[in-house]
């Protein structure tokens, strides 16, 4: 079963075993980056491994590999060997292994290493980039078979996730670590078990002392406790979201809490992905049992689906693939959970006398959209790109008007209830408040389908002005319940829902 390793970055030994001693139960093995060490505590490294009390990696790392270290390689070879030196008849006092690059040969340093019971972990790292003919690499680095291979490249894409992650197929038995670095490959830390790596790094990212060893590591506890790491096998169910860039998303929080729960053999993943033909190859080749599906990829996913729910068909936009006898079925949970939501917060079974306004004419609008429309609501679609408003809003005979030249009366005959659908307030969208414009009177009612942060600054005005406001946590907590059980065929089970975990607004 796959390790947790922590990457040990801080400038002296006393505080990298401050670090090990706070996430110890969260980690199996430590790698000293001694190349992040500064310069006298470089020569203490010996006794490091006694006083960790775990398996230790000595790890020197160049900076042509992404690390720190810019001395020569003689300066660097003598720090290996006195990391070496004076080896201990008991094996724990000494380093369990050392990273020594595949371009290095110093027989005496790995003669030594072997002599004492350190692994040799060979490793490659090609932090441009560069996943072609992987499987080739791997060949010509099976120096010696009690050797672990290990290859880290930086993703640039899905496609080189997918090269590293059928590489490693080639590979099946052979010890190794198989690293996709940045945005990209964040999910081949979790699935490690998957790729057939012997371990995942993660640095503890909120320690100041710490530099994060390498892009898209996670950190220890994340790992351990909202991925349940430790649990995850070759037979665990692989569940995920989909999207770029999925900055943010509660959904791993919450449906690896209700898998916990439950008891369930089961992770929910994030898979960042920039095309939605290499996500469904991705899926394929990792035996991914169901998807939620978000922006950008909510209508581009139709050519992959087998079989449409009735709201797909009418929407044209699928927020959920699960694994059907043909192949995949595509479902839009938004609109139930949007109609149930907007039932609750108004009182009303039925909006046939409600004037709305609906911000936005993405995904999420066609939901909204078509549920107010079968709801009997009259409403106006409000979109910075005008034709997108008039596109959605013609079939429903709304009105439809723009953002950017905003018809303010208009917006005053359907404001008894306003639905704000884009990603305006969410951090780093650019938006803050998109109908700033618009003076509150304190009878509308509105919803903000935003769900982190809690409150933006449409929903503070809103508030400010004595309106009842609703934001989107709601709308997501129903919608990932009506995506539950469509993964997993039953109902979501209710009783857990006060002790679902959401993430921090």
């Amino acid at each position: 079963m796959a390790k947790i390793c922590i990457c040990l970055t801080a400038k002296t030994l006393g505080q990298n075993l401050q670090i090990l001693e706070k996430y110890r139960k969260h980690v199996d093995i430590a790698e000293l980056r001694v190349d992040c060490l500064d310069p006298d505590e470089r020569l203490l490294i010996r006794r490091f491994p006694e006083q960790a009390n775990v398996p230790v990696i000595l790890t020197i790392r160049r900076d042509i590999d992404g690390g720190y270290f810019v001395s020569g390689e003689g300066t660097r070879v003598n720090l290996m060997a006195r990391g070496l030196a004076y080896a201990d008849v008991d094996r724990r006092k000494n380093f369990a292994y050392i990273d020594i690059e595949d371009d290095v040969s110093v027989p005496s340093l790995e003669e030594a290493a072997r002599t004492f019971g350190t692994r040799i972990i060979r490793s490659y790292h090609n932090v441009k980039g560069d996943a072609d003919n992987l499987p080739a690499k791997m060949r010509s680095m099976l120096h010696a078979g009690d050797e672990i291979i290990k290859v880290g490249v930086t993703a640039k894409s899905t496609w080189d996730v997918l090269s590293l992650l059928r590489a490693g197929k080639e590979f099946k038995g052979r010890e190794k670590v198989l690293i996709a670095m940045g945005h990209y490959g964040v999910y081949s830390r979790i699935l490690a078990e998957q790729f057939g790596s012997f371990l995942s790094y993660t640095s503890p990212v909120a320690e100041k002392n710490n530099v994060r060893a390498a892009p898209g590591q996670f950190d220890p506890e994340m790992l351990a406790r909202v991925y349940r790491f430790r649990n995850i096998t070759t037979a665990t169910k692989i569940y995920g979201i989909t999207g770029f860039p999925l900055a943010f998303t509660g959904n791993p929080l919450f449906f690896n809490s209700v898998f916990e729960m439950e008891n369930t053999d089961a992770v929910y993943v994030p898979f960042p992905v920039d095309s939605i033909t290499a996500c469904m190859e991705l899926a394929k080749e990792l035996g991914i049992e169901g998807l939620s599906v978000t922006s950008p990829y909510k209508e581009s996913v139709a050519p992959f689906l087998d079989e449409q729910s009735p709201e797909v068909e009418k929407t044209g936009s699928c927020n959920t693939l699960t694994r059907c006898p043909q192949g995949w079925l595509g479902a839009n949970t938004e609109c139930r959970a949007f109609s149930d939501s907007i039932q609750e917060f108004t009182g009303k079974q039925n909006l046939k006398r409600v004037r709305a306004t609906v911000i936005g004419a993405g995904c999420v609008a066609k939901a909204v959209a078509l549920e107010l429309h079968r709801l009997g609501a009259k409403a106006l679609i409000l979109n910075r790109t005008v034709r997108k408003a008039r596109a959605l809003a013609q079939p429903y005979k709304f009105a439809w008007g723009g953002l950017d030249n905003p018809d303010v009366e208009l917006l005053g005959r359907h404001n008894d209830l306003i639905i704000q659908t884009t990603t305006a307030g969410t951090e780093g969208s650019g938006f803050g408040d998109p109908v700033e414009y618009y003076s509150f009177t304190g009878k509308e009612k509105i919803m903000d389908l935003v769900y982190g942060p809690r409150i933006t600054p449409f929903l503070r005005r809103a508030a400010d002005a004595g309106c009842q406001i609703l934001n989107g946590r709601d709308m997501f907590t129903r919608q990932a319940k009506y995506q539950y059980a469509q993964f997993v065929g039953r109902e979501f089970p209710e009783h857990l829902l006060p002790k679902v975990q959401f993430g921090e607004d």
